[in-house]
């Protein structure tokens, strides 16, 4: 009976232990390189260290995004479907900056407001099969933590 209740007990942190495993050596999550620092989308909210949220009410937002159709115009431009794109370009480091994606503003985090309008506090551009404008609206707040403009970026 000793028996029974240990493997029942191990049974669910090993199954635990595989799917962390499985969801942290994940590669595909959307990642930008920023000088030698990298900043990375996770799913798993308590490993990151900055949390963002989106609102549609601009008077909740404490960063403005605004989409451009015109990558001259944007701040920071994500095309990385093409020939050209670096698949290296963000390793894992102790310098890789996490952030997440919350469904609620957490205290501290960053409230992003997304759309075509202006004002903003940053202009994205994104063409890609990866990532999504929202994740690119969390990557550009993310690495810079507040409403300050992108000095350079690379994908």
């Amino acid at each position: 009976m000793l028996r029974f209740k240990i493997l029942a007990s191990v049974v669910p942190l090993l199954a635990a232990a595989v799917f962390a495993r499985a969801e942290i050596g994940s590669v595909s999550h959307p990642c930008i390189a920023l000088g030698d620092t990298s900043v990375e989308l996770t799913s798993l909210f308590w490993t990151a260290g900055v949390h963002v949220a989106f609102t549609e009410d601009p008077s909740r937002a404490t960063v403005r995004v605004q989409i451009t159709d015109d990558a001259d115009a944007a701040d920071f431009a994500v095309v990385d479907d093409g020939l050209g794109s670096e698949p290296d370009s963000c390793q894992a480091s102790p310098s890789t900056r996490l952030v997440s994606i919350a469904a609620q503003p957490i205290d501290g985090g960053q409230v992003i407001y997304l759309s075509t309008e202006g004002p903003a506090d940053y202009r994205i551009y994104v063409r890609s099969k990866s990532f999504s404008q929202r994740e690119a609206a969390a990557l550009i707040v993310g690495a810079h933590g507040g409403p300050r403009h992108l000095q350079a970026a690379s994908l």
